[in-house]
């Protein structure tokens, strides 16, 4: 019976263990699922598959690996605006990393650190700059509980970020002085690197082209000292090994009587030394061209930019007194029939349209840092008056409707009305028959859209990807100059916001302007 009882033991815990290894490979196996799916661009499904993880790793009490699946859940949740089911994914983590801290009797700060950052980031996004700040001091706090090297430069790369996205650069430098410090004392020069580009990322994506130039310069400065650091560390190591050549050639001079060897011998040091030396200095001299190439490169680019942007301030310049002049020109015929001069006239009137927008596209692109005044206005009140003032211009059997909640929002009027208004006269433009709708929805506690859906023609296919492109194709200006839509883009940008056509509808078309707010 003893035996039986043994062996029934045995089983038991064998059960056991292969169980635990399953479940273990399951959360190990979603987790690689879910990142080779978000290298292949599917953030939807990946972000399913990182949840699937979390849950295969919270039922395993795996708390750090569980963490870390529902951050990156948490990330991509407001990444595509649904904030709400972020934030609710925060607080779950909280709860299941304090059921950890009981279960195991010991706190866990960097975990709950992660979690934190997130937040952080969420506020960030969404502009809220005290909530922002009152989670950047959670994080400090969790930080000096932690007490670690990984964590507190985590720490210095939050701040950093925080601090240039409300403003305040010289304290968002300061961090980054900070973390490349310790690098440089820890010798870790691919960190101090990486520490530069990640700035370099940060300044471009909040379109501070001053920050994207500083830390250019401070790069290459840095990366032609690091060389000639690696560079002395080769030849101290060379002359090591030249030193080293020297004693061995020495120790065989006092075991060789022949003084033959000792030349020969010293001859050959003297050739890898100089070989050596040789291609150190060329390696030296094809990092410097490199660097001077890279230098020249940028400086280019940014010549061209100002020059395309002042070429194209100089055409509409020079238009406008030569179709002034044609204006007055086609005013003066007196052969000419009505209908001829009806057809010049409209010619004129569409360069000076193109000319006026082209002039326009070039200052929208030289100040969209500069944001436009905003007031509060009723989202419903201002639906409505569009509809109505556009409603007549439809043709018989469309039907123009509004969808849109009382919502105060502050917004520039003038500039809001601009491009819903565009939308509106495309929709008209090209819907014969069916619906055309103005929405106006809340997408969470600083996000809303006005949507525009007509059942029209829709956009080719092959039209879609230029669609905001300012002249990627050529037009008879009579028809329109198709600068309609980037304005609109831009404009929407300088409102911290965003134009896009929904690819998915396929009834017709659909744009989304989201804002900020």
């Amino acid at each position: 019976m003893r035996i039986t009882s043994i062996i029934l033991t045995i089983a038991t815990s064998l059960c056991l263990a292969g169980t635990t290894i399953n479940a273990q490979s399951s959360g190990v196996s979603l987790m690689q699922k879910a990142q080779n799916t978000l290298t292949q661009n599917n953030p939807v499904q990946a972000r399913s598959q990182f949840l699937e993880a979390y849950q295969a790793f919270v039922n395993e009490e795996n708390y750090a690996q569980a963490t870390l699946s529902g951050t990156q859940a948490v990330s991509l949740y407001y990444h595509s605006f649904n904030y709400k089911e972020a934030f609710d994914l925060c607080r779950a983590i909280d709860q299941m990393i304090m059921t950890g801290e009981q279960k195991l009797h010991k706190q866990m700060p960097e975990l709950h650190f992660k979690v934190t950052r997130e937040r952080m980031q969420m506020y960030m996004q969404l502009k809220n700059s005290e909530q922002a700040q009152g989670q950047l001091n959670r994080l400090q706090n969790w930080a000096a509980q932690a007490n670690s090297q990984e964590v507190k430069e985590e720490l210095l790369y939050a701040e950093a970020s925080y601090y240039y996205t409300f403003g305040q650069p010289s304290k968002g430098d300061e961090s980054f002085r900070q973390l490349i410090a310790k690098y440089k004392e820890q010798k870790a020069y691919d960190k101090v690197s990486s520490c530069y580009q990640t700035l370099i990322d940060i300044a471009q994506q909040s379109g501070n082209t001053a920050l994207t130039k500083q830390t250019y310069d401070k790069y290459i400065v840095w990366t032609d000292s690091i060389n000639a650091i690696k560079a002395k560390e080769e030849y101290n190591l060379l002359k090591q090994q030249y030193d080293e050549s020297l004693q061995t050639i020495q120790e065989k001079e006092d075991s060789l009587s022949n003084k033959q060897y000792l030349v020969v011998g010293l001859c050959i040091v003297v050739a890898i030394l100089i070989a050596a030396l040789l291609v150190g200095l060329l390696i030296m001299t094809r990092i410097m061209m490199l660097n001077k190439k890279q230098k020249q490169s940028i400086q280019i680019a940014n010549e061209h930019n100002a020059l395309k942007s002042q070429f194209i301030q100089n055409i509409s310049a020079q238009m406008e007194p030569s179709l002034k002049r044609l204006e007055c020109a086609v005013n003066d015929l007196t052969a000419s029939t009505p209908q001829q001069k009806e057809q010049l006239s409209s010619h004129v009137k569409a360069l000076k349209h193109f000319t006026a927008d082209v002039q326009e596209l070039s200052q929208l692109e030289n100040s969209l840092m500069e944001p436009y005044e905003t007031v509060s206005v009723n989202a419903n009140t201002i639906c409505k008056q569009l509809v109505e003032e556009m409603r007549l211009a439809c043709r018989p059997g469309v039907e123009m409707t509004v969808d849109a909640s009382s919502l105060e929002i502050k917004v520039n009027t003038e500039q809001l009305t601009r491009i819903l208004q565009h939308l509106l006269k495309n929709a008209i433009l090209h819907t014969t028959e069916g619906k055309i709708k103005l929405e106006f929805k809340r997408r969470g506690a600083h996000v809303c859209q006005f949507i525009v859906t007509d059942t029209g023609c829709g956009i080719p296919e092959e039209q879609r990807e230029n669609l905001f492109k300012p002249f990627s194709s050529i037009k008879d200006l009579s028809e329109g100059d198709g600068l309609g839509l980037p304005i609109c883009s831009l404009i929407a940008t300088k409102m911290n916001g965003s134009l896009t056509l929904d690819m998915e509808y396929k009834q017709g078309c659909r744009f989304v302007l989201g804002l900020n707010i």
